[in-house]
């Protein structure tokens, strides 16, 4: 037994994710962690209680258990800011998800700082949601976007970003990993070039955070985002990263309480970051169990993950290998995410039959239609792994796609 399926089985996570059993207490395969993680129990239990008996709203009352919930709010912000290695818990916003992370920063720094003939630098990997708010943004200020093309194992290639980047390059915003092909960015590289022609860089760390050591000094960038129900917490909370001395400096993009220092009807004055972009009554529970995520995915060690992950996603690719009708997307090395096609069936023909075998996949263009587009297919069938998974759940999937084939035949 290898030691990345030695992680699951010997300390029996597993049996911890109340939602891999089905309704009959079959286990449930589920290989769709890059879409939303199961959540652990201890999760469960944090979001419970703060929902519970913990319960009250933060930083306006003054009575002892609005107190306690702000503490418990705000030592949730100072454990993503310790988590991701960031200069300063201020550097830490809550937004809903990486979607509204990356809307912020468009709306509130991009139109600051971009205008007319300005440039912003994606890739052709990019997920909808690090794609459609420079669009918009583009329309509103006349800036225009270029688009990085891949290597060909399906990697952002760095020497065309290279080639792409000018003194009117703005901003560069990619896929830390692509939640379509597993590709790793070498986002420190990436960074170093951005700034080399004075551009911004924004990375979307969804499918990195939950799987990967990070640290804002390391990677040298400018804006990281990633969403809370990836990293094994819950749905309607994320986070964006922000150099401090950006943010400061930055419009707030929502009106509201919370966000102000004072108003009148003549003139409003704003807090200072993070208070700034975090206008109304914010995500309390959500954090606090946000923050037990953190806890639980820390306490395994995500550089141990990432091995984990990995070498399932390589065993898989092995497998599919084999099967002559098969073809495989993306870089063998990948961050636990595999897609395929197989001739001759469609990805939602595949994951229909899988469900039947309690098998759950991803089929679709997976919110990244370029990608498709560049593939030369209409979706893929994908599936991604967790901290949970193990060679049962693999097994589980070659017994299915073996039966597709002979439906299909």
């Amino acid at each position: 037994m290898n030691e990345a399926v030695a992680l699951t089985r010997s300390k029996g996570l597993k049996a911890e994710f109340p939602g891999l059993v089905t309704a009959d207490g079959q286990p449930w395969h589920y290989l769709d962690t890059a879409a939303s993680a199961q959540k652990p129990q201890a999760v469960i239990d944090a979001m419970s209680r703060a929902l519970g008996k913990d319960y009250a709203t933060v930083h306006r009352g003054v009575y002892s258990r609005s107190a306690q919930m702000t503490l418990g709010y705000e030592a949730a912000r100072r454990r993503v800011a310790e988590f991701i290695g960031a200069g300063s818990e201020n550097e830490v916003i809550f937004v809903r998800g990486a979607t509204e992370a990356i809307n912020l920063v468009a709306s509130s720094w991009g139109m600051a700082n971009l205008g007319e003939g300005d440039r912003i630098v994606l890739s052709t990997l990019e997920h909808h949601s690090n794609i459609v708010p420079w669009q918009l943004l583009a329309e509103r200020t006349g800036a225009r976007i270029d688009v990085c093309p891949l290597t060909e194992d399906g990697r952002i290639d760095l020497v065309a970003l290279e080639s792409l980047l000018t003194p009117k390059t703005k901003l560069v915003s990619l896929a830390h990993v692509s939640n379509v092909l597993g590709s790793v960015l070498d986002a420190r590289a990436a960074a170093d070039l951005a700034h080399s022609v004075g551009a911004k860089i924004m990375l979307d760390g969804c499918q990195a955070a939950p799987r990967m050591a990070l640290d804002m000094a390391a990677l040298d960038c400018d804006f990281y985002a990633f969403s809370g129900h990836k990293i094994y917490g819950p749905t309607g909370i994320g986070v964006l990263w922000a150099r401090e001395d950006i943010l400061d400096v930055m419009p707030p993009w929502q009106g509201g309480g919370a966000m102000i220092d004072r108003v009148t009807f003549e003139k409003t004055t704003y807090a200072p970051p993070p208070q700034r972009f975090e206008a109304g009554t914010p995500m309390i529970t959500e954090a606090i169990a946000l923050h037990a995520a953190i806890d639980y995915v820390d306490a395994l060690g995500p550089a141990r993950l990432f091995e984990h992950e990995s070498g399932l996603a390589r065993q898989l690719r092995d497998e599919l290998r084999s099967l002559n009708s098969v073809t495989l997307f993306g870089p063998d090395e990948s961050a636990g995410i595999v897609s395929f096609a197989i001739q001759g069936v469609h990805p939602h023909d595949l994951g229909t039959i899988l469900d039947e075998e309690n098998v759950a996949i991803r089929a679709g263009h997976h919110c990244a239609q370029p990608l498709m587009d560049h593939l030369g297919v209409p979706a893929t069938a994908r599936a991604s792994f967790g901290l949970y998974s193990d060679e049962s759940d693999i097994a589980a999937l070659m017994r299915g796609i073996e039966r597709t084939q002979r439906i299909f035949g």
